[in-house]
């Protein structure tokens, strides 16, 4: 595709500032609508070295105002990058609603210059693919705006610009040995470019090809571009019918899946069993703590169920086993006010475990199919749509070396309502049980089947569910331990 592009393209000076000012204008007030909007953007630039990314990005924040926009230079991880999952560090950079993120190189570089300099595996290319497209349509459908430029020029002006920068000391250390090696097997650099192009251009998220010959087209052709697209973003954000959101029901029975009614809820252990067992659990985990890190494992605990389900007995359980440095315990509640202005799995990933660490999520991202589903907080598209979502970002942890472990804490409706009422006798529990905790207990018919629903959608080969019976804590509490042990002897092949 990109050998057969015309790199002839080219504009007069004249006809440069005859358009440029009006474009300006433009752009200045498409950021103020998508401001008052609340549209997020992304716009990245990719391309051959010395292309002029930087140009571009120049001649397009100059008429922005720079509090709505951030610019993010990309180029190898660093070491604390280098020990998250590759999609993490872009998606600690995505602009919270109303702004604006410019990416000088983006999450193509894996596919792009990394690629060329150390190949990937088929297999690792197919997976990246997978999970860049993936990204990118999830975002999307989250209400973001994404933008993708391919600058291209020919082999002979890319040495041209090399050969000028190195004549300066000022803009010598710009050129580096890659460079030039990728100037030398252009050819090769620009199939793998082609390549990526080819498996990243998608009907939600196309490429746009930029003739970089001439910066003066280039930059008129980049903000028209640019005009065009937030200007249909704004315009089918008004045009988009509003629709009440209507209040979920219950299921008949007969229609609906029944996981939670197959468990077993009479599983139970006496207290010496319990002692006895949970000692030498709690030894072994913490043998496997420090294997894991040494062995730069990460492991992601998520705990899900019903409130009073025993949530925070089996994860006080398993961190006395741990050592502290090595843990994160991540409590999830309603989203702040920053936490609303992102994606909604924007405020999880920001606390994934690098290497060789653990996070452990009291409550996570299932709260999109359960409590916003039910609560109305979102559309029912939106959280149909989550299923899918969630499903592939916890794959793409498994696949950059995570262990994925998920727990529903299961107990019967009676159960729970014993744990209620013995937390309002008790002084000392008191602060655990609240308001909300009632009036959610009132919804349990409407919550059983989202569960049900959530835990057959969502129980996959790379992070299956773990239903753990816990009328009995103490039986729950042991479950919890001997999984996890299990999970992690089964990852250390020991």
């Amino acid at each position: 595709m990109l050998e057969k592009i015309d790199l002839t393209k080219s504009m007069s000076k004249s006809e440069y500032r005859t358009l440029s000012s009006a474009l300006d204008e433009r752009l200045a007030l498409l950021q103020r609508e998508c401001r008052s909007a609340g549209i997020p953007i992304i716009i990245l630039f990719e391309g051959l070295g010395a292309s002029g990314k930087g140009t571009l990005i120049s001649s397009l924040i100059e008429p922005l105002d720079p509090r709505g926009f951030s610019v993010f230079t990309i180029q190898r991880p660093d070491e604390n990058e280098r020990m998250h999952p590759y999609l993490w560090r872009f998606w600690t950079r995505l602009p919270a609603n109303g702004q604006i993120a410019i990416f000088d190189r983006s999450w193509y570089r894996r596919v792009q210059i990394d690629h060329f300099d150390t190949p990937l595996s088929e297999l690792q290319l197919a997976q990246t693919y997978q999970e860049i497209n993936s990204f990118e349509e999830l975002l999307i459908h989250g209400g973001t705006l994404i933008l993708k430029f391919f600058l291209h020029i020919s082999k002979k002006e890319q040495k041209k610009r090399f050969d000028k920068l190195s004549e300066s000391k000022e803009t010598a250390w710009r050129v580096t040995k890659e460079d030039l090696r990728h100037n030398r097997h252009y050819e090769e650099f620009l199939r793998i470019n082609d390549e990526m192009l080819s498996h990243t251009d998608t009907e939600l998220c196309p490429w746009t090809i930029i003739e970089a010959t001439d910066k003066e087209y280039a930059s008129v052709k980049m903000k028209n571009t640019v005009i065009r697209r937030i200007q249909e973003a704004l315009d089918t954000l008004q045009s988009a019918p509003a629709h009440p959101l209507p209040l979920p029901t219950a299921l008949a029975e007969e229609y609906r899946p029944t996981v939670l009614a197959g468990v077993d809820l009479s599983k139970t252990l006496t207290r010496d069993e319990y002692k006895d067992r949970l000692d030498s659990l709690q030894k072994r985990l913490s043998t496997l703590h420090s294997e894991l890190y040494r062995r730069r494992i990460p492991v992601v605990l998520a705990f899900e169920g019903w409130d009073a389900g025993g949530k925070g007995g089996a994860i006080k359980r398993l961190t006395q086993a741990l050592d502290p440095r090595g843990y994160i315990v991540h409590p999830v509640s309603s989203p702040n006010d920053l936490e609303k202005s992102h994606h909604y799995l924007w405020r999880f990933w920001q606390y994934m475990p690098k290497d060789g660490h653990i996070t452990i999520f009291d409550r996570s991202w299932y709260g999109r199919v359960m409590v916003e589903r039910i609560e109305g907080f979102c559309k029912e598209e939106e959280w149909k749509r989550a299923y899918k979502e969630i499903n592939e970002m916890e794959a793409n942890l498994v696949h950059a070396g995570a262990i994925v472990l998920k727990f529903w804490m299961h107990i019967d409706k009676n159960e729970q309502e014993k744990r209620f009422r013995e937390r309002q006798e008790n002084p000392a529990k008191q602060w655990k049980i609240t308001d909300e905790d009632w009036r959610n207990r009132a919804k349990w018919d409407l919550y059983e089947p989202a569960v049900d629903e959530m835990l057959l959608r969502t129980s996959t080969p790379e992070a299956p569910w773990i239903i753990v019976e816990g009328n009995s804590k103490y039986y729950a509490r042991i479950k919890v331990l001997e999984t996890v042990i299990h999970a992690i002897e089964k990852r250390l092949d020991c």
